[in-house]
């Protein structure tokens, strides 16, 4: 599993034009989801960002998380992170999942947060997606498990 997470003042997710998710203040979440990743992942993925402390407190340290400030969350699925540029100029994305795992962990990643009483808001697995965001910072942070 891998994530791009970014500290947003705002952002939102279009497809076909349409706004399907949008969020104030909080994270916008990248998801990659390989063949390897389980539910146990998942749950150990989720955990860690929803009390990721990346958020500032009254003294301007990134002393906060997500829960502290009670801010949201936004998920975009998003396979091209598993992108294999090694060998020529064409990506690669055999160490993506397939879409039937990763949809089904997508769903799951986007249930553990709700569990944590944090407002989600997703893009559609596998659907052609507009995401804009004004990063805060900018903070970007990547994990991967």
């Amino acid at each position: 599993m891998k994530t791009v997470i970014q500290r947003v003042s705002n952002a939102n997710v279009k497809v076909n034009e349409q706004i399907i998710g949008e969020i104030e203040k909080g994270l916008v979440i990248l998801l990659g989801i390989s063949n390897n990743d389980t539910e146990k992942t998942i749950e150990q993925m989720a955990h860690k960002i929803s009390n990721l402390r990346i958020f500032s407190d009254e003294n301007e340290k990134m002393n906060l998380s997500i829960k502290d400030i009670n801010g949201q969350i936004l998920v975009i699925s998003q396979f091209t992170l598993f992108a294999d540029c090694k060998k020529g100029n064409r990506p690669s994305f055999t160490n993506a999942g397939s879409p039937e795992h990763a949809n089904k962990l997508y769903e799951y990643f986007i249930k553990q947060i709700e569990n944590q009483q944090i407002e989600v808001e997703h893009g559609i697995f596998g659907e052609n997606m507009k995401v804009s965001l004004t990063n805060d910072g900018p903070v970007t942070i990547i994990l991967e498990a």
